[in-house]
């Protein structure tokens, strides 16, 4: 007997752990093995992620999906299962994060604090969000206040985002058995007289959203595209033309809207969350009361540290993700 192919079963679903039905089947695979080799593989991760939904709009919600791969082993003598009830079952709670070439192939994530840097910059009088991974989370101290943490096995509060107000000083995140710390971040609050802070939001490696805030000085300008054509402006009823009436015509005019932010002075290991900000697919700015999606426009990323540049400060060019005018139809 001989392995020769896995026929597989993709489910894809919100909820809780294993509990899915007929609808939730997204994709039936098949692979035979190659004779050269002694196992099949299969990658299901950009397939998974077609699936997972960010949609934020300053509510920050968890967006986790379960994953049920059911695997039947084909033989390739009999073609009936290998062995004998050859099928496996396996679930997985999937995130719409990323890993560095360094970390090596399918390298894990996380298991508590979403977040890289031991830094967190939030304005005076404002409360920021820090995300967790519920599961690995026992409990997390906010400027000396614990918020115990439970996790009720559904995906919807798998990601769960802790209040931080700006005077806590530090954020200190604890195992499941409440005594052992896992991170700790230092809390920084600016009060920024002359500037309005703007709170950028983004997909950070985690599958979490972070936010950061572009506290200085911040220009908004745009580019204005058009085409134009010649036209014939004579009245040919009198054989004449109106001066007020151009020979060039613009048509098709439209613009799109660049913001050029500054961090102001951060911590040199906060460059890490800017880094993952560059490599977001996914980017929101707070603007004007609204929740509106933004792409980084600058692709040269600079690293910079305390050595080399003494104090430390992003500017970062965004423009918005739609037209200044609206052509939606």
């Amino acid at each position: 007997m001989a392995l020769e192919r896995v026929n597989i079963e993709l489910y894809i679903y919100t909820g809780t752990s294993g509990v899915y039905t007929d609808t939730d089947l997204k994709y039936t695979l098949s692979k035979e093995k190659l004779s050269s080799e002694n196992n099949i593989i299969i990658e299901i991760a950009q397939l998974v992620r077609d699936y997972i939904d960010q949609d934020f709009n300053n509510n920050y919600l968890s967006s986790t999906v379960w994953v049920t791969l059911i695997a039947q082993y084909i033989d390739k003598d009999t073609g009936l299962e290998y062995p004998s009830n050859g099928t496996q079952s396996f679930t997985y709670l999937a995130f719409d994060g990323f890993g560095y070439y360094e970390d090596e192939i399918n390298p894990t994530l996380s298991q508590h604090a979403l977040y890289t840097s031991n830094y967190i910059y939030i304005p005076e009088g404002e409360n920021g969000k820090f995300p967790i991974f519920a599961e690995g989370v026992g409990k997390v101290n906010v400027g000396g206040s614990d918020t115990q943490i439970t996790d009720s096995g559904n995906s919807s509060q798998k990601i769960q985002y802790i209040t931080v107000p700006d005077d806590s000083g530090t954020l200190t995140v604890y195992d499941t058995d409440d005594t052992t710390v896992l991170k700790t971040v230092n809390v920084v609050s600016i009060c920024e007289p002359k500037y309005t802070p703007y709170k950028v939001t983004f997909v950070n490696k985690f599958g979490a959203y972070q936010d950061i805030y572009f506290f200085k000085k911040t220009v908004e300008t745009f580019n204005a595209e058009d085409q134009v054509y010649k036209r014939n402006n004579i009245n040919t009823s009198t054989v004449t033309y109106a001066t007020n009436k151009g020979q060039q015509q613009r048509y098709n005019v439209n613009a799109i809207t660049s913001l050029s932010a500054n961090t102001g002075f951060v911590n040199e290991d906060f460059t890490s969350a800017i880094e993952e900000m560059f490599l977001a697919e996914n980017v929101w700015i707070r603007y004007e009361g609204k929740t509106l999606p933004i792409i980084p426009k600058s692709k040269s990323f600079v690293q910079k540290s305390s050595v080399n540049d003494k104090l430390i400060n992003y500017t970062v060019d965004f423009e918005f993700a739609f037209n200044k005018i609206n052509n939606v139809r």
